[in-house]
């Protein structure tokens, strides 16, 4: 649902562009998102120094420590696929939290979002899948046997368009009910006598719900890459 008040869409609204930003609410605040990561990207860049300070040693410990668990799902060959996994994860959970902040819509809350997102690790995945095997990369559709691929085909074929609508659907699902879940609570309890452990658990939710999204594109990166069989 929409808050009634929303910044960026009524500031849109000042400069002419009201009907689309209140059209596309999603695409305002995925523009949003992707800027603030963008300048907190550049900002961290930055400031890399040799000798690294308290907050360099922490950002590289987690995404050494993400990397490690890429290796562990996705073999040593994974280590490639860390700026897209770890961009992705990172853009779904800020997307997630940043109802937390009055007058901003989380992006994945939307069903447009959440597909793109979906879409992008379709591609990928069997761009890996071509990359890695080649023209052999059909094996992972007709089976171990090649009399079997008028029924392996169609069953794979399913089971990986399928996929784009378990990640979508997953994410838009479980981040609308915790929406309507605040709005409710908000509406009965007031903004700031909510239960503040329901706060806390969805916030735990939300990130879950990134992760998941994470590991699921990991481990079908991870399929892409197996040997067919």
């Amino acid at each position: 649902m929409v808050h009634p008040y929303l910044f960026f869409v009524e500031l849109f609204g000042v400069i002419g562009l009201g009907d689309f930003a209140h059209h596309y609410v999603h695409v305002i605040y995925t523009w949003v998102v992707m800027i603030f990561l963008i300048v907190l990207g550049v900002l961290a860049a930055r400031t890399v120094q040799l000798i690294p300070t308290k907050m360099q040693n922490v950002a590289e410990v987690l995404v050494s420590e993400v990397e490690n668990f890429m290796v562990t799902v996705t073999g040593e060959e994974g280590r490639m696929f860390l700026p897209y996994a770890l961009t992705l994860f990172i853009f779904i959970l800020v997307s997630n939290m940043v109802h937390l902040m009055p007058g901003f819509f989380p992006p994945t809350v939307s069903l447009n979002t959440t597909a793109a997102l979906a879409l992008c690790t379709f591609f990928l995945t069997h761009y890996i899948g071509i990359k890695w095997h080649g023209s052999h990369y059909y094996k992972h559709f007709i089976g171990p046997v090649w009399w079997m691929a008028p029924l392996i085909l169609p069953i794979e074929l399913v089971g990986h368009f399928a996929r784009v609508l378990s990640l979508s659907f997953r994410l838009f699902g479980n981040m609308l009910g915790k929406e309507l879940t605040l709005m409710i609570l908000f509406a009965l309890a007031g903004m700031y006598l909510a239960p503040i452990p329901i706060m806390v658990l969805f916030m735990f939710s939300k990130l879950v719900q990134a992760f998941v999204f994470f590991l699921l594109s990991l481990m079908y990166f991870a399929g892409a890459m197996e040997e067919a069989h």
